[in-house]
């Protein structure tokens, strides 16, 4: 697939694909999101890779749904948004959360509605100080969806869940940060070698046991502790057959830098 509504590269173990409508502040649209589709299928089937980043093009990250795609002209039947969200957005945030590598996440600008709560499905996010996020829902009559009603209670408790979801208030990257609904906040002038930097440790990192340990903390939210410990347990025990443990340990032994390759 050739792609208009984002760009794809891939090398060094690093995958980066960035929503490229700047014109419309990265909004999504069906176009958009079957290029994802197809980026992300190509990110998960490619072995090499072991490290992913998601970022916005211009001066924005992206202002969620491109609403264009939302209007009803006298006499037509409303779009269904159900089937929408079935469609497009939940096998985005799946996926997303499921990928066997990091995700990071580079928040340049605006991250509204639906784009908020797909950077916040990411495993980390990092935002310029210029950045902000907003559930902008309630302001067209709608709730958070693209996961948000799960993400925002998790990550900031309710009553700051309840009043971002119910007033649609804009939340600044450096209150995003002390709140925890993020991993940091830097200088819009750092975003990208910040990022970069991460990228760079997770594809020499041990991608089998990062990839586990996403599985064990998505996990956590829905297990009780004896549960959560034999998750742990089935886990730790393949990845302790693992060619990158066997590597660990004897560079541990040895004093020397671990080199991971991923297995």
């Amino acid at each position: 697939m050739s792609y208009e509504n984002i760009l794809f590269e891939s090398g060094g173990g690093i995958a980066r694909i960035t929503l490229n409508r700047p014109d419309r502040l990265n909004s999504f649209t069906d176009a958009m999101h079957a290029e994802l589709r197809d980026a992300l299928a190509r990110v998960k089937a490619d072995a090499s890779l072991r490290a992913l980043l998601l970022t916005g093009a211009g001066r924005g990250f992206c202002a969620g749904q491109d609403l264009s795609e939302r209007e009803v002209p006298p006499g037509m039947e409303p779009v269904d948004i159900g089937a929408t969200i079935e469609r497009n957005y939940k096998p985005l945030v799946l996926t997303l959360h499921a990928l066997p590598m990091p995700v990071v996440c580079a928040v340049n600008g605006v991250a509204a509605g639906a784009g908020a709560n797909v950077a916040l499905a990411c495993d980390i996010v990092i935002a310029g100080k210029s950045a902000s996020f907003i559930q902008a829902f309630c302001k067209i009559g709608l709730l958070p969806d693209a996961g948000g009603t799960w993400i925002l209670p998790r990550a900031v408790g309710m009553a700051r869940a309840m009043g971002l979801s119910l007033t649609g208030d804009k939340l600044s990257a450096e209150q995003a940060a002390e709140w925890g609904l993020i991993w940091k906040c830097v200088e819009d002038a750092e975003l990208m070698p910040a990022a970069d930097a991460l990228l760079q440790q997770f594809a020499a990192a041990p991608t089998k046991a990062l990839a586990a340990t996403k599985q064990a903390l998505r996990a956590s939210t829905g297990n009780d502790l004896k549960t959560q410990i034999d998750v742990e347990r089935d886990l730790q025990q393949a990845l302790g057959f693992s060619a990158d443990f066997q590597e660990g340990v004897a560079a541990f032994r040895a004093k020397r830098p671990p080199k991971f390759t991923g297995q």
